[in-house]
């Protein structure tokens, strides 16, 4: 594989199991990664969600920069309209101060995850529509051109080279592109639609200081297992948490593959499980060596950010082992 191989973490609970295992569970991935030779680990950024425990990105990269030693810890990302980019700047500022040379900032526009959750972090939708000028902000912190406020100066992250990455939700790709930064698309079932998006990112993309050239990561879903069906295995939980989801309004943790499977699903709630399940790269290493050729030769991508999720950890486990053994040595 030419792409680098990375993982995204969104530290999924697992019903039965408390959300701190969850924590633990991604810091234990994370040195896993690292042993298995992955180039970064990034986390997540979910507030009020049963089925996700990452609700403070920065805290966790610290947590997981302090048990590796070598791989690039970030965030995937952390969400700007949430934030003061001010605060933001600073939280980098010390992961980089404490872990010089490994920390990216990936950075998203998407608000609260339903209209209760943006109440309680004082956001609305339209805070989303602010986000290149927050981006500007916040990239003024930390190079120290920021001259909104020219009293204040963000310690101790003024001058700390950080990378920062754009995920291309909405008009992600296209604020990236004019901000000359690394791109962030996903996922891996739209493949047309990911054609699409990075390619008007690299016609769009303009030098900056931060990138001479575009640089895209390509996000998604992979599972590799021994047999196709035990890959599809995989998949199953997270697939079931979607469809629940968007019947219920309520994202919660994984269930067991074979608990799910032997649901009594509705004619919608099957529906949508099947379409979850559907268009994911999975399957023997053969197979998805094949199937992640044929996503490098459409997107061109630079890297590869695996974002798998299920119950069952040592299948997990398993997979990014296969994976790796993909990328070679």
């Amino acid at each position: 594989m030419t792409p680098k191989l990375s993982i995204l973490d969104r530290s999924r609970t697992r019903e039965g199991h408390p959300a701190a295992q969850a924590l633990r569970d991604t810091v234990d991935l994370a040195r896993r990664a690292e042993a298995l030779g992955y180039h970064r680990f990034w986390v997540s950024e979910h507030h009020g969600v049963p089925g996700v425990a990452g609700s403070a990105p920065t805290v966790l990269a610290a947590a997981v920069a302090a048990a590796t030693g070598r791989i690039r810890v970030g965030t995937g990302g952390v969400m700007l309209p949430n934030h003061q980019p001010l605060v933001v700047a600073e939280q980098f500022g010390v992961l980089e101060s404490l872990f010089p040379g490994r920390i990216d900032m990936g950075l998203g526009r998407s608000v609260g995850f339903t209209g209760g959750i943006r109440r309680a972090l004082g956001r609305g939708r339209d805070d989303a529509d602010r986000f290149e000028e927050q981006l500007a902000e916040l990239l003024g912190w930390l190079d120290g051109t920021q001259r909104a406020h020219p009293e204040v100066h963000a310690r101790p992250a003024e001058g700390l080279r950080v990378p920062a990455y754009v995920l291309a939700t909405g008009e992600g790709a296209q604020i990236a592109a004019r901000a000359g930064l690394p791109l962030v698309v996903g996922d891996l079932r739209a493949r047309d639609r990911v054609r699409e998006i990075v390619a008007r990112y690299r016609e769009d993309f303009r030098s900056s200081a931060r990138g001479a050239e575009p640089y895209v990561v390509v996000s998604g879903t992979v599972a590799v297992a021994a047999t196709t069906e035990a890959a599809r295995r995989i998949l199953v939980p997270e697939a079931w948490a979607l469809a629940y989801s968007r019947t219920r309004g309520s994202f919660p943790p994984l269930r067991p593959a074979e608990e799910v499977e032997a649901l009594a699903m509705t004619p919608k709630e099957r529906e949508l499980y099947e379409g979850a399940l559907a268009g994911h790269v999975h399957g023997t290493e053969e197979q998805v060596a094949a199937q992640l050729a044929e996503v490098e030769e459409l997107t061109g991508a630079d890297e590869l950010l695996v974002t798998t999720s299920t119950y069952d950890r040592e299948a997990l486990l398993d997979s990014y082992r296969r994976l790796a053994r993909l990328a070679g040595p």
